[in-house]
């Protein structure tokens, strides 16, 4: 945890990212967070035939070797990173792992300084980056108290009268005169958390640590940090729990490979990066040989007396685009081709759907949707549309064969074919209902994004 002391300055204007239209002026009359024009870079260095590492570490690496070869890389963490966020507001920070994210919360912090550019913060600044980094296992949780809030900027007076309420708060009273290296990992989290929370600072930053302690824990803190929005506290989420930063968040903030690729609402931020995420899964499954090339290596998971064959089996969307990661709204079309050896009477083509762990999803066939298909022989497709996937966010298989009516199979390729949805929704089970809330009769339409 860490503080940084920042004198008030006067406002200026905040320049509001567009990804069309560059940087846009806006004036405001209160700028807690300016950020402008920032860059970051981290030296690594390379010793002999090993990776990259720290400068300390090269060097302890180079005196190992007495004379090996180094050699300097430099990393460019951030880049040309510029916004402005109000006082009193929430904002996200998402991105993939290695986006920036954490590098610009410590900036923020005073953790890092800056290699290029300006940042200004207005005000006291507590930062819940490692909780508990400052605490000494050998002092008790009192000791550890006093000595944690004096380095968040608190005076003595202050600590006297608000160690009640921390204690209570982390729910150790009982525990608070015990060295903390007794403490368990809840006990500790718990500790820091609270220490941070009320050195009343005028901005908070919190880097992933919603997403650990108990659950009964974490409804406390969503708490404590909703009741610091309504205070007028300015706060900078870093999380990869985006229903988070649906929830809590006035705007949010993309960071791809250290630039800012969005600003905008937490709906459009999210559906957004989602979308992004879902081209690249999409095509590392497509890259990774997830399409099934049905040759003698598939025969674990296939198996009939060929007197027809699937000879390719294609998942696209509703565009005819192929893709193997979906949302719950998307359509889907699924498309095999065939070849019978022999003209064969009434055959019967089938699909089904399982989630991974091989729980049935849905099935169905040519023969229960009531389709009549008289005789076929030499080569020929089948396919099937639908319309709406509808399935909770996971990952699942199709299993796609032809057998006789009397159900002597063909060809069957069981849970052969894989494909992911994508939703950023929290419900469980396996379909997705097209429902709507109402509260007293009001509708409601909810804080999290919807599944498309």
């Amino acid at each position: 945890m860490v503080s940084a002391q920042v004198r008030h300055g006067r406002s200026e204007p905040s320049r509001r990212y567009n990804p069309g239209n560059g940087y846009i002026t806006v004036k405001m009359t209160n700028i807690a967070i300016k950020i402008d024009g920032v860059d970051k870079r981290f030296r690594r260095v390379k010793v002999g035939g090993g990776g990259y590492t720290t400068l300390k570490s090269a060097l302890v690496g180079a005196l190992k070797s007495m004379g090996g070869s180094s050699r300097e890389k430099t990393f460019e963490a951030l880049r040309d990173v510029s916004f402005d966020i109000p006082a009193g507001q929430t904002w996200g920070i998402i991105g993939r792992n290695g986006s920036g994210k954490s590098t610009l919360l410590k900036l923020m912090a005073g953790i890092y300084k800056v290699d290029a550019g300006a940042m200004t913060m207005q005000g006291r600044v507590s930062a819940l980056i490692e909780l508990g980094a400052g605490f000494h296992p050998d002092f008790s949780g009192r000791e550890n108290i006093f000595i944690n809030a004096s380095i968040l900027g608190m005076g003595k007076k202050e600590i006297q009268e608000k160690f009640d309420q921390i204690v209570a708060f982390a729910e150790l009273e009982e525990f608070i005169d015990d060295p903390v290296r007794t403490y368990s990992s809840g006990m500790f989290m718990r500790l820091g958390f609270s220490v941070a929370i009320h050195s009343e600072p005028d901005i908070l930053l919190v880097d992933e640590v919603l997403a650990v302690g108990d659950s009964g824990f974490t409804f406390k803190c969503k708490d404590k940090i909703t009741g610091f929005r309504k205070a007028g506290k300015t706060i900078v989420l870093v999380t990869h729990d985006l229903a988070d930063v649906s929830e809590l968040c006035d705007q949010a903030v993309w960071l791809e490979a250290g630039r800012v690729k969005l600003i905008d609402q937490p709906k459009r931020v999210i559906d957004e990066y989602l979308t992004s995420m879902a081209k690249l899964e999409n095509k590392a499954m497509l890259e990774n040989g997830a399409k099934e090339d049905l040759n003698d290596s598939a025969t674990a998971s296939r198996w009939g007396s060929k007197e027809a064959f699937i000879t390719s089996v294609s998942i696209k969307d509703g565009s005819g685009e192929e893709r193997r990661v979906f949302r719950p709204e998307d359509a889907m079309a699924l498309r095999l081709e065939y070849t019978a050896a022999i003209p064969l009477a009434d055959p019967v083509f089938g699909i089904a759907i399982y989630k991974k762990d091989g729980t049935l999803c849905y099935g169905t066939n040519t023969h229960i949707e009531g389709i009549d298909l008289p005789s076929i022989e030499g080569e020929g497709s089948v396919s099937i549309d639908i319309d709406r996937i509808g399935l909770v966010d996971g990952s699942y298989t199709f299993s796609v064969a032809v057998h006789a009516k009397d159900g002597h199979p063909y060809d069957y390729h069981d849970q052969m074919y894989e494909f992911h949805v994508r939703s950023g929704i929290d419900d469980v089970g396996v379909y997705r209902l097209s429902s709507k809330w109402a509260i007293n009769g009001a509708p409601e339409e909810g804080n999290r994004r919807e599944g498309n």
